[in-house]
């Protein structure tokens, strides 16, 4: 497993907004390219959910656009500390079947996010480095 913290991979711009948030100015936000997720928080700031591209389809889908995000934003919430592991991280990814998690400190605090691009070099160099414990390799 890798020992790398997932605050080596938090994205460079995960915007927080509050729950009452109306999903037209979410999906403003989401426009930009370098914003993977929105995470939403509650009147004591802390992680309330994840909104999404697919959260705001489903929602214009369902109910239209004039829900609040609270009313369409993923939870429950699967998040990680700061000192778990990239490689964890991307099990708990995987098994919960998510594309991001916020990063929370031990008083729920928001600290970042991280997604499955931000992991990625970190798994990726993991699984190229090989070890040969045998005598090398000839080719005759």
């Amino acid at each position: 497993m890798i020992d790398v913290p997932v605050t080596a991979a938090l994205t460079d711009c995960a915007p927080v907004i509050q729950s009452d948030c109306s999903i037209v100015a979410a999906a403003t936000q989401l426009r930009r390219p370098d914003v993977p997720a929105l995470v939403v928080v509650d009147a004591m700031g802390e992680v309330a959910g994840v909104l999404t591209e697919s959260d705001i389809v489903a929602a214009v889908a369902e109910d239209g656009v004039t829900n609040p995000v609270e009313r369409c934003m993923s939870t429950p919430v699967v998040t990680v500390a700061p000192t778990t592991s990239v490689g964890l991280a991307a099990d708990r990814m995987r098994d919960a079947g998510v594309a991001t998690l916020p990063v929370v400190d031990a008083d729920d605090g928001y600290q970042g996010l991280v997604t499955r691009d931000t992991l990625a070099p970190y798994l990726s160099r993991k699984r190229l480095e090989i070890t040969w414990d045998d005598e090398p390799l000839r080719i005759e």
